[in-house]
């Protein structure tokens, strides 16, 4: 397993992912290949046996204050085994050394396992948008990180100062 940052050659795999994660709600094409094109965004895939098995995204300004979550899927036949928790560390990873204070996202609310990730890695409910998921008419949670609590907490477990700066590097790479 390896992860790398994602570039727009990895566009149609990404896709495929796209597609099969998000079948009612996936992106098109031309918005992911923005995505991955802009400067304010931070991409990464993980491959296994060559194969792209996921992928996650950051919409970070640099110099802005907060940040977004903006995907993180991981292929069926992949979850279960922390690539989505390494994903997730990644972007924070990155968005600490952009100097974000605040990380947010939205996550359906019928999907459970990827809340309780967001939850344990210290992400809290701060809002709902009532059927923001079309066509399902499914809500999304607004989720909150105070991303230096976060690296603080991180650089405790790991044993580092958290005045450290090498606690907002991005060593954590699957």
């Amino acid at each position: 397993m390896s992860t790398r940052a994602a570039a727009v050659a990895d566009l149609d795999a990404i896709m495929d992912l796209e597609r099969t994660s998000f079948p009612t709600d996936a992106w098109s094409a031309a918005m992911m290949r923005e995505e991955l094109a802009s400067p304010h965004g931070f991409y990464v895939v993980v491959e296994e046996a060559g194969r792209l098995v996921g992928y996650a995204g950051l919409r970070a300004v640099r110099g802005a204050r907060d940040a977004d979550i903006q995907t993180i899927a991981i292929s069926a036949a992949a979850r279960g085994r922390g690539r989505g928790r390494a994903l997730l560390t990644t972007l924070l990873d990155e968005a600490a050394r952009r100097g974000v204070h605040d990380v947010f996202l939205e996550v359906r609310a019928d999907n459970p396992v990827a809340q309780a990730l967001y939850a344990s890695e210290g992400f809290a409910e701060v809002g709902r948008r009532p059927r923001y998921y079309q066509p399902d008419d499914v809500d999304a949670i607004v989720m909150q990180l105070d991303l230096r609590g976060w690296a603080a907490r991180r650089a405790e477990t790991m044993g580092v100062a958290a005045s450290d700066p090498a606690t907002s590097t991005g060593k954590g790479w699957c």
